[in-house]
C-alpha cells in the first residue's frame, strides 16, 4: 500500500473539501486552487499570483499585509500591552558562556599562543556578560508573574526573536508558564527564532519599519540591556519620538549605568547643546529587575 503523502497543497484540498471550512463545492474547490504557475500571468487570481505580489507596485499592500496579521493575532490572545525588551544577540547564557570559557582557558594551557589569548580573553569578557542573560531572565519572569493570568495579559515581554538577551526575555516568561512575544525579521545573520517564544506568538517580518511599528505599539515601557547597533537604533528612535512627543511618555530604563556612560556620552550631548536638559529625564538607568520593574509601576501609578 502505498503511503499518503501530505504536502501543502492536499491540505489546502482537503480544507477547501470540508464544509466546515468551505462551500465550495469539491469539482470546483479542485480547479480553484490550480498550481497559478502554470497558468499564464494575465490569468491569474492576484492574491495567488506570487510575481504579482511580490512586485514593486504592490508594496503598500505588503505593508499592510504585515501590519495586519501580527495584531489579529495579538488581539486573538488578548495581548493587551507590552513590555520591550532589547539587547545583544551575542550575549550568552552564564551555561554558554561557562562552557566557551572552559574550552579556550584548556586551548590556552595546551598551546599559549597569540590567538589562543586572544580566545581566552574574549571568553572571560562573554562569560562576565552572561550576568546580563540572568538579569534579563528574571527580569521578564517577575513582571510576567505579576501581570498575566487566564484571562488579562498585561506587560507582556516582546522581544526581537533571538538569541542573547532576547532569549533569555523569552525563556524567563516560559519558565513560569507565561505568554511572550518575539518580531523576528530576515537578516543574513543571527536572527532566528528562539525556542522559547509562546506558540503563535513567534512573527517574522520583512520591513523594519512595520515591525518598529509592532513593537511600539502596546509598550509600556522600553527596557534596554548592553547591545549594539540594534539596540542602540531601538533606543534612539524611541527617544526622539517621546522628545518630538510623537508618543504617549513610557519608562525607557537603561540596565547597568557603568555600560551606558561608557557606550553612550550623553553628559557631552547635553554640554554640547545638542540636546536639552530635559531630555536627560526621557530615560532612567537601573542595575536590577526588582528595581526596573517597581519603577514601570510607580510611573503608571
Amino acid at each position: 500500500m502505498k503511503r499518503k503523502i501530505s504536502t501543502p497543497l492536499h491540505n489546502i484540498r482537503e480544507e477547501l473539501n470540508s464544509q466546515q471550512h468551505s462551500k465550495i463545492p469539491s469539482k470546483e474547490a479542485a480547479s480553484y486552487i490550480t498550481d497559478q504557475k502554470e497558468l499564464p500571468s494575465s490569468y491569474r487570481l492576484a492574491f495567488l499570483d506570487s510575481e504579482f505580489m511580490l512586485s514593486e507596485a504592490t508594496r503598500p499592500m505588503r505593508l499592510q499585509l504585515e501590519l495586519l496579521k501580527p495584531e489579529l493575532e495579538l488581539q486573538k490572545q488578548n495581548i493587551l500591552s507590552t513590555i520591550i525588551v532589547f539587547g545583544s544577540a551575542r550575549i550568552l547564557s552564564p551555561e554558554k558562556a561557562k562552557l566557551e570559557l572552559f574550552r579556550a582557558l584548556k586551548d590556552y594551557k595546551r598551546k599559549a599562543s597569540k590567538d589562543n589569548a586572544a580566545a581566552l580573553a574574549l571568553a572571560q569578557k562573554k562569560f562576565k556578560q552572561s550576568r546580563y542573560y540572568t538579569e534579563a531572565q528574571n527580569f521578564s519572569k517577575i513582571v510576567s508573574a505579576d501581570s498575566q493570568n487566564n484571562t488579562t495579559r498585561q506587560y507582556v515581554m516582546m522581544t526581537g526573536g533571538g538569541p542573547g538577551i532576547m532569549e533569555a526575555v523569552n525563556r524567563g516568561a516560559h519558565e513560569i508558564g507565561a505568554k511572550s512575544i518575539g518580531l523576528n525579521i530576515l537578516l543574513p545573520f543571527e536572527q532566528m527564532p528562539n525556542p522559547y517564544i509562546s506558540p503563535g506568538l513567534s512573527f517574522r517580518f520583512h520591513y523594519f519599519a512595520i515591525r518598529k511599528m509592532h513593537f511600539l505599539m502596546r509598550a509600556k515601557a522600553l527596557v534596554a540591556f548592553p547591545g549594539g547597533f540594534g539596540t542602540m537604533d531601538e533606543i534612539f528612535e524611541t527617544l526622539t519620538l517621546l522628545q518630538t512627543q510623537k508618543m504617549s511618555p513610557i519608562p525607557v530604563l537603561l540596565f547597568h549605568r557603568e555600560f551606558w556612560e561608557t557606550a553612550v556620552n550623553f553628559e557631552y550631548l547635553l554640554e554640547e547643546g545638542l540636546i536639552s536638559p530635559e531630555d536627560m529625564h526621557l530615560f532612567r538607568y537601573v542595575e536590577t529587575a526588582e528595581e526596573a520593574w517597581n519603577y514601570i509601576q510607580r510611573f503608571y501609578e
